[in-house]
C-alpha cells in the first residue's frame, strides 16, 4: 500500500476502500496523497518504505521517516572547550562559610579539591586562600564529545621538541669527544662535524613543522630506499650491477647439466666454475668466486674495507675520493700493525717467556697425512673426494693398558670361544700382560694340550694313511651322492605290488584324505609296516607345494 493506514485496526469495509483508494491512485483516476509539508507521495512506493515504524508513526501519510534528520551542529565546533586554569576574580580576604577547607575556594568541597593537602587548611589560617574557578557549561555535538583531540593546545607539543633538542645536543657531545679520542688530529674536520650536529639540533621555534622538513625527511629515506634492479648501499654509494646485458649468455645457459655449478635464481649467482674441463683462465666465465679471488680484487677489497672502518671511527678517508691517499694510510696501517704486533709479542715473551713452545713443525709435515679420501683424473682433477671424514667411533681407539700391545678383542679362542689379547693370550679383561711367556703357559695349560700329551704317552702313534688312487676317490664321490647314501641303493621293487600301491595312494587323495584315521588307527593298532612299493608309491604321487611351477597350466597348448 502505498499510503500509510492511520492507527488502529480497520475494519473489513475500511479495509476494502483503502484497497480500492490505492489502486485508484496508481491508475491516476484520485489524486496523490500530501505529506505534512504538502508534497505528493507516490503512490507507486512500497508499503515496507511508505509505512512508518511505530516509534516514528504519527498517523498522518509522510515520508519524514525515511529522510535524515535536522539536527543543531553549532555544538560541535573544535574551540568550544572548557577554559583551563580560568578563575573568577581575586581571591577572598577570609574564609567564607561552606567554602572549601583546604584551599578555601567556593565552586568545590574539601574531597573534590586538586591542591596539596594543607597541614592546617584556609579554614583554620585564613592565609592563602584560592581564587574561584570559572564553572563552565559546554554544549558539546555528538561529534565534539566523541573528539580525542578536542580542546588540545598545540603549544603544549613544544615541549616535546624541546626535549629531542636536547637529547641531540647531548649525543652530538657525546660525539665530538669521542672524535677528540681518536688519533684524528684534523681540527678542521672536528669544527666541520660539530657544527653540522649544531645545525641539525637547533631547530625553528615554530609550533608546527614546515614542509622543507618534511620534504627532507622523504629525501632521507628515498636515498635509504633500494633502487630497483640494483644493490645499494645508501651509506658507502657503491653501485653493484647485478642485471645482465641482453647479450650476454645467462650463466645457467653455460653448462645444462643438472650436476654442474649451482646457480641462485635469487643472487643471480654461480659461485663455481660451470665447465670443469675448460682453464679458468680460457673459460669466458669461471665462476663468481673466480672474480671475486683473482688478480687484485682481493687487495682492493681490504683497502676498501680500511676506508669503511676508518670513516665509522671518524677520518676523513674515501677510496673512490681520494685513493692515493686511502692506499698510503692503508700501507701505514699494515706497517704500524705489524710493528705493534712485534713488540706486544716480545714484551709478553720477555715476561712471562715460553719461547719455544712457539716453535712447531712444518706444515707440510703437520698436515702431511690426512683420512679424507680423494680420487684424481688423468688430467689431475678431483673426481671424488673432499668431503669431511667420518668419525670413526666415539669410544677411544688404540689404547693400550697394563703393558699391553694389543687392545682387548684381538684375539679369539676356538676352543673355549673366548675373546682375549692377542699379544699374550690372555682372556682375563683388565688383566696384565705376560707377552711370549703368557702365550706359552696358555698353550701348555689348555685341555687339548693335556690330552694330546696323555694320549701320545699311553697309545702307540696312529698308522700314516696311504695315498689313495684318483679312480677310488672318484667312486667315494658317486656313493657320496647317490641314493646308497639315504639306504635306498638299488632295490628290486614288485612291478605288481608297486602298480597296486599306486592306485591305492590315487583312491586315498581323491578321498581328500577320509583314510588316514583308518589307516593309522590299524597302525596303531596292530603291528602294521609300510613296504618299499607303498614309499615308492607315496614318493610318485607327493605334490611338492614348496614347487613355483607346481600350479602352472600352460594354455597355449
Amino acid at each position: 500500500m502505498a499510503s500509510a493506514t492511520a492507527t488502529g485496526k480497520l475494519s473489513r469495509e475500511e479495509f476494502r476502500r483503502q484497497k480500492d483508494l490505492d489502486a485508484a491512485r496508481k491508475a491516476g483516476t484520485a489524486p496523490a496523497a500530501l505529506d505534512e509539508e504538502g508534497k505528493p507521495i507516490n503512490p507507486h512506493i512500497p508499503q515496507y518504505i511508505a509505512q512508518a515504524p511505530w516509534y516514528l508513526d504519527t498517523g498522518a501519510p509522510s515520508l519524514s521517516h525515511q529522510r535524515i534528520p535536522q539536527y543543531d551542529h553549532s555544538a560541535d565546533k573544535l574551540d568550544n572547550w572548557y577554559d583551563r586554569g580560568a578563575k573568577a576574580g581575586p581571591a577572598a580576604k577570609k574564609y567564607r562559610k561552606g567554602a572549601c577547607e583546604n584551599c578555601g575556594a567556593m565552586t568545590h568541597k574539601r574531597q573534590d579539591c586538586l591542591e596539596r593537602p594543607r597541614k592546617k587548611g584556609a579554614k583554620f589560617t585564613n592565609k592563602d586562600i584560592a581564587p574561584d574557578e570559572v564553572i563552565q557549561d559546554v554544549a558539546s555535538g555528538y561529534d565534539a564529545k566523541r573528539d580525542r583531540w578536542n580542546g588540545y593546545d598545540p603549544a603544549e607539543h613544544k615541549r616535546v621538541y624541546e626535549e629531542y633538542a636536547a637529547v641531540e645536543a647531548a649525543r652530538q657531545k657525546l660525539r665530538e669527544e669521542e672524535i677528540d679520542k681518536r688519533t684524528t688530529t684534523d681540527l678542521a674536520a672536528v669544527r666541520k662535524v660539530a657544527k653540522a650536529g649544531k645545525e641539525k639540533s637547533e631547530g625553528k621555534d615554530d609550533d608546527f613543522g614546515s614542509s622543507e622538513d618534511e620534504d627532507e625527511d622523504q629525501d632521507k629515506y628515498a636515498e635509504a630506499a633500494d633502487a630497483v634492479g640494483q644493490k645499494l648501499d645508501t651509506k658507502t654509494r657503491i653501485t653493484v650491477r647485478n642485471l645482465r646485458i641482453r647479450e650476454d649468455t645467462a650463466k645457467y645457459l653455460i653448462n645444462l647439466d643438472p650436476s654442474s655449478a649451482y646457480y641462485d635464481p635469487k643472487t643471480r649467482s654461480m659461485r663455481d666454475n660451470p665447465l670443469k674441463n675448460v682453464p679458468p683462465e680460457e673459460a669466458r666465465f669461471a665462476g663468481d668466486n673466480f672474480l671475486r679471488f683473482s688478480g687484485e680484487a682481493p687487495e682492493v677489497q681490504k683497502l676498501q674495507l680500511f676506508a669503511w672502518n676508518a670513516a665509522q671511527r671518524g677520518n676523513d678517508v674515501h677510496i673512490n675520493a681520494l685513493p692515493t691517499q686511502g692506499q698510503l694510510l692503508h700501507k701505514e696501517y699494515i706497517k704500524k700493525k705489524e710493528e705493534l704486533k712485534d713488540t706486544t709479542k716480545v714484551s709478553i715473551l720477555s715476561k712471562y717467556g715460553g719461547e719455544e713452545y712457539l716453535q712447531k713443525a712444518p706444515k707440510e709435515l703437520l698436515q702431511g697425512q690426512t683420512e679424507e679420501y680423494v680420487e684424481y683424473s688423468r688430467t689431475g682433477q678431483v673426481i671424488k673426494g673432499k668431503e669431511r671424514a667420518k668419525v670413526k667411533s666415539k669410544y677411544a681407539e688404540d689404547v693400550y693398558i697394563n703393558n699391553h700391545t694389543a687392545v682387548w678383542g684381538s684375539w679369539y679362542d676356538m676352543s673355549t670361544g673366548q675373546w682375549g689379547y692377542a699379544c699374550c693370550h690372555s682372556a682375563v679383561h683388565m688383566s696384565y700382560c705376560t707377552g711370549e711367556a703368557g702365550i706359552k703357559a696358555a698353550e701348555e695349560s689348555s685341555a687339548k694340550h693335556l690330552l694330546q700329551s696323555s694320549s701320545s704317552s699311553s697309545m702307540p702313534p696312529p698308522p700314516v694313511p696311504e695315498p689313495e688312487s684318483a679312480e677310488e676317490r672318484k667312486k667315494k664321490a658317486e656313493e657320496l651322492f647317490s641314493k646308497k647314501r639315504l639306504g635306498e641303493g638299488d632295490l628290486a621293487l614288485n612291478k605288481d605290488k608297486l602298480a597296486q600301491a599306486i592306485s591305492e595312494e590315487r583312491k586315498r587323495k581323491a578321498r581328500a584324505g577320509d583314510d588316514d584315521g583308518d589307516r593309522f588307527g590299524k597302525k596303531q593298532k596292530s603291528s602294521y609296516e609300510v613296504t618299499e612299493e607303498e614309499l615308492e608309491a607315496y614318493r610318485m604321487n607327493r605334490r611338492l607345494t614348496e614347487d613355483p611351477m607346481a600350479n602352472y597350466v600352460d594354455t597355449e597348448l
